[in-house]
């Protein structure tokens, strides 16, 4: 064992809740080992008496094995309760990201109309986690449980709304409501939000800084050389109009393009193919010659955009998360945006940060899609270009108000991590998300009207007989129709050429009638039906637990007869992605959170030790 796993200190700054982690788990490894061996070699570090504030700065030491697992709630609880400390301890809560890991999000739960008719959240369009999804399947692997955001699962595919007059408003809005098939008594409500085409001759021109990990985690088919084949095929729908840049990072920092045409097809294959992987990983030093070059060739009036792409966290240079995000901020605000790339889930010396890469793009005016596949490189980079980079409206917000005397219940289904404060909605100094041409957005929720039986909250005992009565509760709405279930509101901000065109909200709305609901879900459009299947799949993979109604048979059979048109094979790819999934939970397989590749995990645990790949700064919430 001593030949194979290495003990090794780690330093006290990793934040309290690692290091009683590391000291419960090498507790409970030192009580379940009899071997005298390992007996001598990891003494307990506490007695039944002690507490972890009396230990020294050096006192926590570790086995290899006990950094490689992937300890449950349960397991952590374990060794507290067995060496007798208190309860308080055993009950903390496991961290809610883990280096390489992703973000654990709190599923939202069933709000009462009656207390908080109003719901407001961001509207977002990133994929990145249904390709994380997809490539996890692949490999025989279940994502760590509450890491999906389940709207970019439904947001991955296309629905079939009707485009907007580019005259009256850059999007139009469209409702639909059905029986839910995940729970009974309950009613699904979809929202769709349809951005306008651009034409060809109204795609401005791009100024694009290609910035590029080439560490030595970046060696693997599905990093590196995965990556060059990706940005080959996006420039492949450049002109001479544009410019096109390329900056590699490692240990240094290295300019391999400045400036040439987006029409240089030879010179730009040329510079890709001169990349090869190797060294630590400063990012931050790449960021800034990034932005240093878009700045040089900005093109007033147009795109203006830097492309991250990488499989890791930055551990040299500028790492601190909070500082990442505040200097992309600030680059924003002069015009140039940031879109990020991942690839691969992760090696041992580069552990990949999905919530890292998720939170700069929201930040940044730019896009988050992680490429598994030369196939997901042409959807993400040729086929939806002009969605990724074209923005033509800024700061779009949801904002949906429920009509108490009809509505009891509603839950907004993901947007976990986008959700915003009512009064945010009219601030127009709240930031949210940025809509690309032709995009389109669709989010879910799930009604529970006031006659249910199969409600999820219990009245209340102090409350009026008659619904309405007590002050504040209800909305003036419901005056207006009897049939208004709720009223739809959405506010955006015009963008053009690459900047804002005006920097006061515009606001459209309508009403959703209750009238408007299919009395049965096969009556719903193909499109619905898809996207209820796919949001609860997305629900089953997190363990969500509001839904209590569907499982893996009745999600593939919904999803199967609504194929409609899908000239791209997604939705048939995804019918066979559930049936994969279905084998994998059948069998017993755990979901995963630990390292995903075959590099030499000793050596990066020993850099550790040294201070050479420090380990990355979790994402805390008020950073979320």
């Amino acid at each position: 064992m001593k030949g194979y796993f290495q003990v090794v200190k780690l330093p006290l700054d990793l934040r309290a809740y690692r290091s009683i982690g590391l000291v419960c788990l090498a507790l409970g490894l030192s009580a379940c080992h009899q071997q005298t061996s390992i007996e001598d070699a990891h003494k307990p570090l506490l007695s039944a008496n002690e507490t972890t504030d009396s230990l020294p700065t050096d006192a926590v030491q570790v086995d290899a094995a006990v950094l490689l697992a992937e300890p449950s709630a349960e397991a952590l609880a374990k060794p507290f309760a067995e060496h007798g400390l208190p309860r308080s301890i055993t009950s903390l809560a496991v961290p809610t990201q883990q280096p390489g890991r992703f973000i654990s999000y709190v599923p939202n739960g069933s709000r009462v109309a009656a207390e908080t008719p109003v719901s407001t959240f961001s509207i977002d369009v990133d994929t990145a986690s249904y390709a994380t999804l997809r490539q996890h399947i692949n490999l025989g692997l279940l994502p760590q449980r509450n890491s999906i955001r389940v709207e970019e699962l439904v947001n991955y595919f296309n629905y079939n709304y009707p485009l907007p007059n580019i005259n009256d408003a850059p999007f139009s809005l469209h409702t639909e409501l059905a029986p839910s098939p995940y729970n009974q008594e309950a009613t699904l409500l979809r929202i769709g939000v349809q951005g306008y085409k651009l034409m060809p001759e109204q795609i401005k021109a791009r100024n694009l800084v290609f910035l590029i990990d080439v560490s030595g985690s970046m060696s693997s088919a599905d990093k590196l050389p995965l990556l060059k084949q990706a940005l080959m095929l996006l420039s492949s729908g450049l002109n001479a109009q544009d410019k096109i840049s390329i900056v590699v990072y490692a240990d240094g920092v290295r300019q391999v393009l400045d400036g040439v045409n987006g029409n240089a097809v030879q010179q730009i294959q040329q510079g890709l193919n001169s990349l090869e992987a190797g060294g630590g990983t400063n990012g931050g030093k790449g960021l800034a010659l990034a932005y240093e070059l878009a700045q040089k060739h900005f093109i007033e009036h147009g795109v203006n955009q830097v492309l991250l792409a990488t499989d890791g966290d930055f551990n040299l240079g500028m790492s601190n998360h909070t500082e990442l995000v505040n200097y992309v901020v600030q680059q924003r605000q002069s015009g140039v945006g940031l879109t990020t790339l991942g690839f691969g889930l992760g090696a041992a010396t580069a552990q990949f940060n999905d919530g890292l890469l998720a939170q700069l793009a929201a930040k940044a005016n730019g896009q988050y899609a992680y490429i598994d596949t030369l196939n997901e490189a042409r959807k993400v980079l040729h086929d939806q270009l002009s969605q990724t980079l074209d923005i033509i409206a800024a700061d779009v917000k949801i904002q949906i108000e429920f009509n108490p005397a009809i509505v009891a219940e509603y839950r907004l289904i993901g947007y976990e991590s986008r959700q915003l404060h009512r009064q945010d909605f009219t601030n127009d100094k709240v930031d949210a998300a940025e809509i690309g041409a032709g995009q389109s957005v669709t989010a879910l929720y799930e009604l529970r009207y006031n006659q249910s039986t199969q409600l999820m909250n219990p009245p209340l005992r102090y409350k009026t007989t008659e619904v309405g009565k007590q002050p504040g509760a209800l909305s003036q709405r419901q005056q207006f129709d009897s049939d208004e279930i709720a009223f739809l509101s959405l506010r955006y901000k015009p963008f053009h050429g690459g900047l804002l065109a005006a920097s006061k909200s515009q606001l459209i709305s309508q009403a959703i009638l209750a009238s408007s609901e299919h009395k049965h879900l096969q009556q719903a459009s193909d499109d619905f039906r898809f996207a209820a299947a796919v949001a609860g799949f997305g629900q089953l993979v997190n363990h969500n637990h509001y839904v209590h109604n569907i499982d893996y048979d009745k999600l593939i059979n919904l999803a199967a007869g609504a194929m409609a048109n899908d000239p791209f094979g997604y939705r048939h790819e995804f019918l066979q992605l559930m049936r994969t999934t279905q084998l994998l939970v059948a069998q017993g397989t755990p979901q995963h959170g630990g390292f995903y590749d075959d590099a030499d995990q000793r050596q990066y645990l020993q850099k550790a030790a040294d201070g050479t790949y420090p380990m990355p700064k979790p994402i805390t919430h008020g950073e979320q």
